[in-house]
């Protein structure tokens, strides 16, 4: 058994009792549908007048029979559909679950080269299929197998002959439904693909719907939409030919055999070879056999479909992040907040080269440190490698003298706090909010992050304050609120290395001043490294450092870099005169 399979496999494990039941239950269905056209031939052959033999049971004793046996084959199928479905579904969320997980420890590098909508995709429609799989696979297989066995006995018993000339079908059946369930896998492989892409473009259109309507380019977003959606539909098109040639030849198969068993049984009943009760028994069987290789078409066809999405799923969990804790990773305790960056070199793709090249620099305990720069200078770059967002290409950044690399990153990331310019906020209330910074604070501890971040005040003008529901990514509120329940969050997580990524850059004066009065509160003798776009807003930082080319070309405070008339002074002045 290979690791894919024994992968599959082991979904079941949790629910075997239910597995099991299901299994005993097809296998009450399968017998029971066998033993009914034994009972008609019975009558037919026994109890009706001139049958070829004295009745040991009478009518109504069968009758009872059947009645019950039609009771209990009515309850097995309700067992079936509906604790069967329910297997799969919980089966199908504990894989959701799975790869939800592995989705969250997937590095930042995997998230910047995927598309949402695919990844959604992914962990909604393939999973779908799956549990369809998991639930109808194996009662399709025992129920398939048990009846097609069953009745291959029965009727052999019956007559060899006609049960002979009903089988010569399966070879041609099975190379028949071989050939086109490999062209049914390919053709829903392409359509998983296509609706992953309609799904990407529809998140991506929705995201930025408000660009959209500010270019009114409604029109162009509704031709790229069209241009994915006709792929699709073209794959599925692919796919239903495909299932339509499959099923239509499985179909004329069976209708086939029916005709045969009528000619040929006819034939036997005049020559005196075979009962008329024998030709309606048999008439009833292959009635029966048609079902168990619908059965058997339809495990194929959830097959294909479960298989597809599972080899996707399974390539989704070989990937492992790029960024991992090491085996022997240490527990950050008692942080002081001393930073230094050794000879760091980084690069998001190699054909571009790095973005930092051999950079050096100490930020001691509780210092404010700017970074300042023309953009793609690697500023962000910088704030993203000491949380290890990416990993340094080469060099060392330290944290209280341990490299970053030797830490648990959770450790780590607990102890940074990040403000940044484009604040993401989830679409539920201000409370679930501010909370995200410390999972179970009390509604007084948010109250006093709120106001230290001054958002109470604005918070509690809300319809419902603290409970109030802000929209997706917080859209009810303005660039600046939204800012302020940021920074309330860090007042909750309280870490010791805060840094501010261009935190102030989109706002409007009256809402900056509240921001840097919040924030001011929240770098106090905590470490601070600062991004600044606005220059007038680190004048009084302890020391600021220039970015150029990949490296430090200045450094020292204010008014030293405005004496020293270099890079600083000229983009100061700059800024001064607009």
């Amino acid at each position: 058994m290979n690791k894919r399979t024994s992968k599959f496999l082991s979904y079941y494990r949790p629910y075997l009792g239910l597995l099991g039941m299901d299994l005993f239950c097809a296998f009450l269905i399968s017998a029971i549908t066998l033993i009914l056209p034994l009972c008609v031939r019975y009558i037919t052959d026994v109890l009706l007048p001139g049958g070829s033999a004295q009745p040991t049971v009478d009518l109504a004793l069968i009758a009872a029979l059947m009645l019950a046996l039609v009771a209990v084959h009515a309850l097995c199928n309700l067992y079936v559909d509906y604790q069967g479905h329910v297997m799969g579904a919980l089966m199908e969320r504990d894989m959701r679950r799975e790869l939800f997980a592995h989705y969250q420890k997937l590095s930042f590098r995997f998230h910047d080269e995927q598309k949402t909508g695919q990844l959604m995709s992914r962990i909604t429609n393939d999973l779908f299929a799956l549990s369809e799989l998991y639930h109808h696979g194996p009662e399709d297989i025992a129920i398939g197998i048990l009846k097609f066995g069953g009745v291959l006995l029965i009727t052999f018993g019956i007559n060899p002959l006609l049960s002979l000339l009903i089988f010569l079908f399966l070879p041609p059946m099975v190379i028949y439904a071989l050939h086109f369930n490999r062209k049914m896998y390919r053709a829903m492989s392409r359509s998983k693909q296509r609706i992953a892409e309609v799904n990407a473009q529809v998140e991506d259109s929705l995201s930025g719907i408000r660009v959209v309507q500010s270019f009114a380019n409604e029109d162009l977003e509704q031709a790229k939409f069209d241009r994915s959606n006709r792929q699709f539909v073209e794959s599925r098109r692919h796919e239903y030919i495909n299932q339509a040639y499959f099923y239509g030849g499985m179909s004329a198969f069976t209708q086939l055999m029916t005709v045969v068993v009528v000619v040929f049984g006819a034939v036997a009943i005049l020559q005196a070879r075979l009962q008329i009760s024998d030709l309606i028994t048999f008439l009833l069987y292959v009635g029966i056999l048609i079902e168990p290789i619908q059965r058997l078409v339809n495990f194929s066809r959830w097959f294909q479909e479960g298989f597809t999405g599972f080899a996707r799923f399974m390539d989704l969990l070989a990937l492992q992040p790029d960024i991992q804790d090491n085996a022997d990773a240490l527990e950050l305790r008692q942080v002081k907040g001393a930073l230094e960056l050794q000879d760091v070199s980084f690069g998001y793709d190699s054909r571009f080269g790095d973005v930092l090249k051999g950079l050096s620099l100490r930020v001691g305990i509780g210092e404010y440190l700017a970074l300042v720069g023309v953009s793609g200078v690697g500023k962000t770059t910088l704030s993203a490698l000491i949380p290890r967002f990416y990993e340094v290409r080469g060099g060392r950044i330290c944290l209280d003298g341990v490299d970053v690399r030797r830490l648990k990153l959770s450790s780590l990331r607990r102890h940074i706090g990040i403000v940044q310019q484009d604040v993401y906020l989830f679409g539920t209330t201000v409370a679930d909010n501010i909370r995200y910074g410390k999972i179970d604070a009390s509604p007084a501890e948010i109250e006093d992050a709120a106001r230290s971040a001054n958002a109470h005040d604005f918070i509690m003008a809300l319809p419902d304050g603290y409970e109030t529901d802000i929209g997706q990514r917080g859209i009810k509120l303005s660039t600046g609120q939204r800012q302020r329940i940021s920074i309330a969050r860090l007042f909750l997580k309280d870490p010791p290395l805060i840094i501010l990524d261009e935190a102030t850059s989109a706002l409007d004066n009256e809402s900056e001043r509240a921001v840097q009065e919040s924030l001011a509160r929240l770098t106090r003798d905590r470490t601070t490294l600062v991004i600044a776009h606005r220059l007038s807003t680190i004048r009084n930082a302890d020391r600021i450092v220039v970015l150029q080319g990949g490296g430090i070309v200045e450094g020292g405070t204010h008014d030293e870099l405005i004496a020293h008339k270099g890079i600083y002074a000229d983009l100061y002045q700059l800024q001064m005169e607009h």
